[in-house]
């Protein structure tokens, strides 16, 4: 007989949503005047260039719609997905390109649109994949950015917000695939 494996990060997952044991972190108001400054931000930077915004699947495609509703200037925009945490709420360490940009970035002004940068090492093995195919420029903006989780070096080049250790989801975040569709960001309590 084949037993099946439950991770204990989806219990704990499951747990959660049968509580929802959820505490607000950043409002969605929040958020929409944080994407403004965002996009003036990288609107202002990219005048005159042809960007190329790459977003990191599945997570930052709620965070990279509003950028681009928001943005002045014309982009174009491309997907990527890639995976290292699985059903778990730890990243493995092992950073898989699952799914690639159907375009060349050669020459082009990139930007990569993140949800979450964490340990660092997803961002780090995109950057390095993305350079080996010579873009004019290539920068990463990411939603939130968890900079006391760093297991490697790497800061991004436009931070929606900076927060804590805790596991948050909403706004495109989840938990087992629940919960994205918050419009505000939560904090699970254990």
């Amino acid at each position: 007989m084949t037993r099946g494996y439950i991770s204990a990060s989806f219990i704990f997952c499951m747990d959660i949503q049968a509580s929802q044991n959820k505490e607000i972190l950043i409002r969605r108001q929040a958020i929409e005047q944080r994407i403004h400054e965002l996009a003036q931000e990288i609107s202002r930077d990219y005048v005159g260039s042809a960007l190329l915004l790459v977003g990191v699947l599945k997570g930052a495609f709620v965070f990279l719609a509003d950028l681009i509703r928001q943005m002045t200037i014309p982009c174009e925009v491309d997907f990527v997905r890639l995976a290292s945490y699985g059903a778990h709420t730890e990243s493995s360490g092992n950073v898989m390109l699952i799914k690639d940009i159907e375009g060349s970035i050669e020459n082009k002004d990139v930007l990569i649109v993140e949800d979450i940068l964490d340990t660092g090492l997803t961002m780090t093995k995109l950057v390095e994949i993305f350079s080996q195919r010579k873009p004019m420029s290539l920068k990463v903006c990411t939603f939130l950015d968890k900079q006391g989780r760093r297991r490697v070096p790497f800061e991004a080049d436009y931070v929606g917000f900076t927060i804590g250790n805790s596991f948050v989801v909403g706004y495109g975040l989840d938990c087992n695939e629940q919960d994205r569709s918050l419009p505000d960001v939560y904090i699970i309590k254990q």
